[in-house]
Formats: C-alpha cells, sequence, structure tokens
C-alpha cells in the first residue's frame, strides 16, 4: 500500500503570507548563505506531524481531527515576534511566534495528540510552541556564522501581522522533492462550536 508524508496544520491566509515575505526580505542578506529560507506558499502552523502513513490510514485520522476539533469555534491568531531554537548564540532555526487565542489553539492539539493516539501515533513529547519556520540554517554554518544570525534577530523589528481567522484544520501531503518539499491538501475539517468544548 502506498505511504504518504503527513502532517496536520493550519494553513496560512494570503495577508498573512505576504507579512511573512516582507519580514524575510529584512532577513535575507546576500551575505547569510548559509539559512535555508522557507517558500512563503508553504509556510503553515504544524498541530501534528504524523510522519509516513499508509493511505488506508486516513479516513481515520480524519475522523480523529473532526473529533478532536467538535465543540471549537473559529478562533483568531496573529504572528509577532521573532525567535530561534535553541538559543540566540546556536540558532538552528528562525522562526516567528503566534499569538493571540492561543490557549483554543493548544487545546485543539492537545485534543488532536489525544484522538490519535489509538491510531499508533505517540503525544508529542516537547511542549506545544506555536511558531511559523522561516528558515533554517545548513550544517555547515560556523558558530560565528550561527552567532550573527543571532545579532540580526535582535536588531530586526517585527511588530506583527494581521491577524488570521482559525476555520478549519487540514491534513496536509508532503512530498519531497530535490528543490524543497511539495504541500498539497488532503482533507480540511471545519470548525464550527455546535458542542461542548472537551477538557482534556
Amino acid at each position: 500500500m502506498e505511504r504518504i508524508r503527513a502532517f496536520i496544520a493550519i494553513e496560512l491566509p494570503d495577508p498573512v503570507k505576504q507579512s511573512l515575505a516582507s519580514l524575510m526580505d529584512k532577513l535575507r542578506p546576500a551575505e547569510h548563505p548559509y539559512v535555508k529560507w522557507a517558500d512563503t506558499e508553504g509556510i503553515h502552523l504544524t498541530l501534528k506531524f504524523l510522519g509516513n502513513i499508509a493511505q488506508g490510514q486516513v479516513p481515520r485520522i480524519i475522523e480523529g481531527i473532526a473529533q478532536a476539533a467538535q465543540g471549537l469555534s473559529p478562533f483568531e491568531l496573529q504572528i509577532g515576534g521573532l525567535g530561534v531554537f535553541p538559543n540566540l548564540q546556536r540558532p538552528r532555526v528562525i522562526w516567528v511566534a503566534v499569538k493571540g487565542d492561543v490557549e483554543r489553539l493548544s487545546t485543539l492539539q492537545r485534543g488532536i495528540d489525544h484522538v490519535l493516539l489509538p491510531l499508533g501515533f505517540s503525544r508529542e513529547e516537547r511542549p506545544f510552541t506555536p511558531h511559523l519556520t522561516l528558515g533554517r540554517l545548513r550544517e555547515r554554518a560556523s558558530p560565528g556564522e550561527r552567532s550573527s544570525i543571532g545579532k540580526l534577530m535582535m536588531a530586526t523589528e517585527f511588530e506583527g501581522g494581521p491577524t488570521m481567522e482559525v476555520k478549519e484544520i487540514s491534513l496536509m501531503r508532503s512530498t519531497l522533492t530535490p528543490s524543497g518539499a511539495i504541500y498539497s491538501r488532503l482533507a480540511s475539517v471545519e470548525l464550527k462550536g455546535d458542542l461542548p468544548i472537551p477538557h482534556l
């Protein structure tokens, strides 16, 4: 049976992508060739990475997402604040924070974790830190180059992007190619808010 690389995410509206593109133009000087920048069209808010799954698992995963989304109404998020993982001295990942109704977002993420356990997907071990990945430093980047990126992050002002309303959750497919990953939506589940919010 065919296996597909999949993840669950919130897709971004065009105004948010445009805001991220403007920010990345500030951060993408020619003297930082050791950073692999993301394509803004492919940036999304990941809720759970599933890895390689069997095609036959897709319907049950979609059912699980729908179960986790029960009772949740659409909610608002906003991007704002630059950061890096793990720290400014040795950055590996450049990201933008996600603010707004993070409590509802976290409830959704915990719900997805919970309902997918019976399908063989383990809980996330790391605390959920909602963010949008802008770029990753290449392995060959020297300590000095990593430090310079940290300084660039501290010196770059970003007051935040437009507010976005989260109305649906998507099951996404990631197809790896020599030029990078290509993302496509397998299915989406609407947030309708017609049942009490589950407390997990």
